[in-house]
């Protein structure tokens, strides 16, 4: 049995434009600038979402469904910020370049050419094009030249953007028929921690724990500090330019570093036979912290959801499902005997109060997150729960323990 799902992935190109505009492009992306900003002021400004569309086409110079388009990316962070507080209020402040979102065949076409090559057309403005060809890895033309050819792909909404000064296009595709297996088919269950400073990992088969890695990341909290601070003194300056500028440059090196992390647990995961990646669902218990302004901000602004979804991303493209459990007392609970209080847990160690079992407290989290994936495995494929995967931990707990410094 597989579980069909769509799978979406960017591609990204460097354009070599031939058609002696690209400071046609770059206005273009000035302007879409000024839409994102005009966006966001409107939304805060509790402006009705469905209206906020036709009143900013009309003023925009940009090709309509452009402007749609960035309309649309502008709301989605306002509802992101809303459900989900990553990255903070979006500003509607920003100066600068903002990349040039279209869809296929309306906002920019692309064709192969006679030679090989990938030629694209985009509207930068109303009537206005720039035209040329794209270059890049031969991994992502390989994969846009099948997309263009095959029914099995679909071609979707791109990005023109400029990334230090040199222009690009990040464009979108959609393997259709592609399938991830079933999250019941799954015969190891990796159960996935994510923390302030780390991510650890387990995978848990019937016959025990498989193997636990724990993969450190402090330099994101560090910069993340690092730039909060510095923040703060430029706004208490007035230099709000520079206020802005410094959260674009946290929020790239944080996706950096994310994209990294993701990468190795799924090379990690795969590993191991059929293996289900299973995280906890945290947005209910993110809603519910309230531990003081400054942990407030330290916890809520962390980019745990964004992990997951790179993960969660990545993996699908491996054929790999995930899941989500319920976080209730996955960091107080002992994975040997199910004692769970708040004081089985000091910082990174864990000692259990009623059998004295002691781990890396994140390691030990991790494993009750596989054991919760392992029995809604168990009951959602009605089968009755087999607790021998728990008698089997005092022997395989304290074996295979890794920590890689990412």
């Amino acid at each position: 049995m597989t579980l069909e799902q769509a799978l979406v992935k960017t591609l990204d190109f460097q354009l070599d434009i031939q058609s002696n505009n690209e400071s046609l492009l770059y206005d273009a992306t000035l302007e879409a600038r000024s839409v994102y900003n005009e966006t966001i002021q409107l939304a805060k400004d509790g402006l009705d979402w469905d209206k906020i569309p036709n009143r900013v086409v009309d003023d925009a110079d940009l090709v309509k469904n452009t402007t749609q388009c960035v309309v649309a990316k502008a709301l989605g962070a306002m509802e992101n910020y809303y459900e989900y507080d990553d990255f903070g209020l979006p500003s509607h402040t920003k100066n600068g370049a903002y990349p040039l979102r279209a869809n296929y065949e309306e906002g920019y076409n692309l064709s192969l050419t006679d030679d090989g090559n990938v030629a694209f057309r985009i509207s930068a403005k109303p009537y206005k094009h720039v035209k040329g060809v794209l270059k890049g890895s031969d991994e992502h033309l390989s994969i846009l030249k099948t997309a263009l050819t095959s029914t099995e792909w679909k071609i979707g909404t791109a990005e023109a953007l400029f990334h230090n000064d040199t222009s690009e296009l990040h464009v979108n595709v959609t393997n259709t028929e592609q399938t991830v297996r079933d999250k019941q088919n799954s015969r190891t269950v990796v159960g996935v921690d994510v923390n302030e400073d780390n991510v650890a990992l387990t995978a848990l088969s019937e016959d025990g724990v498989e193997d636990t890695l724990v993969i450190d990341f402090p330099e994101i909290k560090f910069e993340r500090h690092r730039y909060f601070t510095i923040r703060k003194r430029v706004q208490n300056a007035g230099k709000l330019s520079v206020h802005d500028t410094l959260g674009d440059q946290e929020e790239r090196f944080v996706r950096d570093r994310l994209h990294k992390v993701s990468r190795h647990i799924v090379e990690w995961s795969r590993q191991f036979e059929n293996p289900c990646i299973v995280f906890e669902d945290l947005k209910e218990m993110r809603d519910s912290i309230d531990y003081g302004t400054r942990m407030n901000r330290r916890l809520h602004h962390l980019p745990f959801r964004a992990l997951q979804s790179y993960t969660s991303y990545k993996a699908a493209f491996e054929g790999i499902p995930t899941g989500w459990i319920n976080p209730y007392k996955t960091s107080q609970r002992c994975p040997i005997c199910g004692h769970a209080e708040r004081a089985n847990r000091n910082k990174k160690r864990f000692k259990c109060r009623s059998c004295s079992h002691q781990d890396h407290a994140d390691r030990s989290a991790s494993v009750n997150i596989a054991v919760k994936g392992i029995k809604c495995s168990i009951e959602n494929a009605g089968r009755e729960s087999d607790h021998s995967v728990l008698a089997s931990f005092l022997r395989l707990l304290s074996a295979n323990r890794r920590t890689i410094s990412r």
